[in-house]
């Protein structure tokens, strides 16, 4: 089984405040949304983000796609 054949309700969406190095969990729940693709990342699973963006991010090709991004602009 993979994420995406489970079932997650909104209600399960965490809200946390990336810190350098950690996080800070805001509101408890299973998951954050990677914030270039929308794809689900479970807790445990979580290894990127930005602090300075407050978004988590599914892989690292996310991340360099953020960063191609942030420089164009």
């Amino acid at each position: 089984m993979n994420l995406s054949d489970r079932k997650f309700s909104p209600a399960d969406e965490a809200l946390l405040d990336y810190q350098d190095g950690d996080y800070r969990i805001v509101k408890p729940g299973r998951y954050v949304v990677c914030g270039v693709t929308g794809e689900k990342i479970l807790l445990e699973d979580l290894r990127y983000w930005s602090v300075d963006l407050q978004e988590a991010y599914a892989s690292t090709d996310a991340v360099l796609q953020r960063l191609r991004e942030s420089q164009k602009a």
